[in-house]
């Protein structure tokens, strides 16, 4: 017989089954937060009431309700739930499942296919559920915290519909919190524990939204405490959770999430930002190299020659990062990070740059002016290569008019200097000498 998610939890006895197992909600008037998705008359919460849900994906950070979501249609939807986690199932459950499903069909009953961090299966896996999405063997319910656009087979993202979850405010925590502390059957109600208003605020900091670790912070402060005689105060709750674990993962959306308003915080200037994303990447354990690869990139791609000095100083960061290591290494790094936030910005070499590009793959495989060639045979010399070359250093401020470009491109202008610090002084410098190309 084949266990589900669920098995544990409801074999498991109140005393020895997790608070957020116990406490999870059965039914939608149970259910906190979400609203947009399953409040009172949304499109979502209709069509689970009335059986009429397609394969959907839920996507969202930990903690946010996808699996309770996934529990609550168990009881209110008419078909037959099958519900797996992608860590510990493979292609032989899903199988078994769809066997199952393939049965129960013939006398007219649904089978919903609820895969817990479907991220977790590969493509093979993900193809292998494929078909009997399609053919309506089973509506699928997938959970992720990863992005389904990258995480979730194209065929398969385009035969379900994806609904977000977002963190849950603080005051649903909140209210999660105390129904947990007041529920009799499944909570502390009957022990009548108490909680300072101090430390129930310091849970829901500590949650940042996830209703899991608040509610296991809670389970924590209880049992460490000798909560039946004295309330469950905010030194307490301190001592059991010494840090807040970042919600941080290196291979999933906040790196990627992350690094970008790094890098936009760079861009627009913004030490002030510019610090704090670096400060979240930092001390959630991101690889330094990686930041400061994107601060090299940055100090060419953003400040530019409007402050040439930005690219010695990413560069330098760099090489002390890799020799001093963590933890001082952020040191280098938020110097260079407040150096090229607080940098003038141009973009005039990447932008010069995708211009001429776009004119070498316009004009082709053009020839080299003659007089540009090096001469370095007597038949190339007896051929014109190098005649007619001005040697910059031998006239007036090592410039002289000459054409650089294939005839084809002659006059064209690639890069722009804009007004921007350094580049002011090359834009002057330029100024007499672009008559020609």
């Amino acid at each position: 017989m084949q266990q589900t998610l669920f098995d544990s939890e409801e074999r498991a006895s109140p005393a020895t089954a997790p608070l957020a197992a116990r406490v999870r909600p059965r039914t939608f008037e149970e259910f906190v937060g979400q609203d947009h998705l399953v409040g009172p008359g949304r499109a979502l919460r209709r069509a689970i009431e009335s059986d009429r849900l397609p394969s959907v994906i839920l996507w969202g950070p930990p903690g946010t309700g996808k699996t309770t979501l996934a529990a609550v249609i168990a009881r209110v939807t008419q078909a037959h739930f099958s519900p797996i986690s992608a860590v510990t199932a493979g292609v032989a459950d899903v199988r078994t499942i769809v066997a199952a499903a393939k049965a129960r069909r013939v006398s007219g009953e649904r089978t919903i296919l609820f895969i817990d961090e479907i991220h977790r299966f590969n493509k093979a896996q993900q193809d292998a559920i494929l078909p009997y999405v399609e053919d309506g063997t089973v509506t699928l319910i997938g959970a992720t915290t990863e992005n389904p656009s990258f995480e979730v087979n194209a065929a398969l993202l385009s035969r379900a519909r994806v609904y977000v979850l977002h963190a849950l405010a603080d005051g649903d925590v909140r209210t999660i919190v105390q129904r947990a502390l007041a529920d009799p059957e499944r909570g502390f109600g009957g022990r009548d524990v108490t909680i300072e208003p101090e430390a129930l605020d310091r849970i829901v900091e500590l949650a940042d939204g996830d209703a899991r670790i608040a509610l296991t912070t809670l389970e924590l402060a209880v049992a460490a405490g000798d909560a039946d005689a004295a309330p469950i105060t905010a030194a307490l709750v301190r001592e059991v959770v010494q840090r807040r674990a970042p919600r941080y993962d290196k291979g999933g959306d906040q790196h990627y999430d992350i690094i970008s308003a790094f890098i936009k915080s760079v861009r627009g200037s913004d030490p002030d930002a510019a610090l704090y994303w670096l400060a979240r990447m930092v001390e959630a354990g991101e690889d330094p190299l990686f930041i400061m690869r994107r601060m090299v990139i940055l100090a060419a791609e953003d400040v530019g020659l409007a402050d040439p000095q930005a690219l010695v100083v990413a560069v330098a960061a760099q090489q002390a990062v890799h020799v001093v290591g963590m933890p001082e290494g952020y040191l280098p790094m938020s110097e260079a990070a407040i150096y090229l936030a607080t940098a003038p910005k141009s973009n005039s070499a990447l932008a010069g740059y995708g211009r001429a590009r776009a004119a070498a793959e316009r004009a082709g495989d053009l020839h080299v002016p003659l007089h540009l060639r090096n001469a370095v045979t007597g038949l190339m010399k007896n051929l014109g290569y190098g005649a007619g070359y001005k040697y910059a250093h031998d006239y007036a401020g090592q410039h002289v008019a000459q054409q650089h470009l294939p005839d084809e491109l002659a006059g064209e202008r690639f890069y722009e200097p804009s007004e921007q610090g350094y580049e002011r002084t090359i834009a002057e410098r330029l100024r007499p000498g672009r008559s020609t190309s």
